[in-house]
């Protein structure tokens, strides 16, 4: 790695356009790689830079290069939410078919954590499958109940996917639908909606 390429990442990391522009200018390598295999746009992702990121995008950076947690510049914005930078990212053209370590789409951190508005985003302007299963055999849905806390925000997502066509009756590698996972876990709210939805407490496919 040259000092340009550190002071790349470093400069991508805080968010440092001009910085960032300069260690361009000088020749560090748009795809250069930290420690942990992340390249400048991904950690430009993760601080939710947009102006930094925005020029890594504009030298040609890749929204689909992997760090050493399977994560990628695309991926990360299902974990902060940001819809700024999912947005910022499309043009790029993110594989919307390559996933994380557990084998999920940026939907599925989005739904856990609660990010009602990227849910919404993402469905609504990619096309992400809204039912897909990770290698834990949870969907979306399955995971904003399983992982998620019950409250207004969950309950969102909740809605968000139903809306989006989500199965209610898609169930866990142990059978257990969303909706059971619901009323085990005391959350009424979202069980009220997955019922609504046609969940029934025996159901599960």
């Amino acid at each position: 790695m040259t000092p340009h390429d550190r002071q790349l990442l470093d400069a991508a990391g805080r968010g440092a356009a001009a910085p960032v522009a300069a260690a361009l200018a000088a020749g560090a390598a748009v795809e250069a790689r930290d420690g942990d295999g992340r390249t400048p746009l991904l950690l430009a992702a993760l601080g939710d830079h947009l102006a930094a990121a925005g020029l890594l995008l504009a030298a040609g950076a890749d929204p689909n290069a992997p760090d050493s947690r399977e994560d990628t510049p695309w991926l990360v914005t299902g974990v902060t939410g940001s819809v700024r930078m999912m947005r910022l990212l499309l043009p790029a053209g993110p594989d919307l078919h390559r996933y994380n370590r557990f084998g999920g789409t940026s939907l599925i951190p989005a739904a856990e954590r609660g990010h009602t508005a990227y849910v919404r985003a993402v469905l609504d302007e990619t096309g992400t499958d809204v039912d897909h299963v990770n290698r834990l055999g949870w969907t979306a849905l399955l995971e904003a109940v399983v992982l998620g806390d019950g409250g207004a925000r969950h309950e969102e997502v909740v809605a968000a996917l139903l809306a989006a066509g989500a199965d209610p009756e898609l169930a866990d590698h142990a059978g257990a639908t969303p909706y059971q996972h619901a009323l085990r876990r005391g959350f009424d709210g979202i069980a009220g909606l997955l019922r609504a939805a046609g969940a029934q407490p025996g159901a599960g496919r």
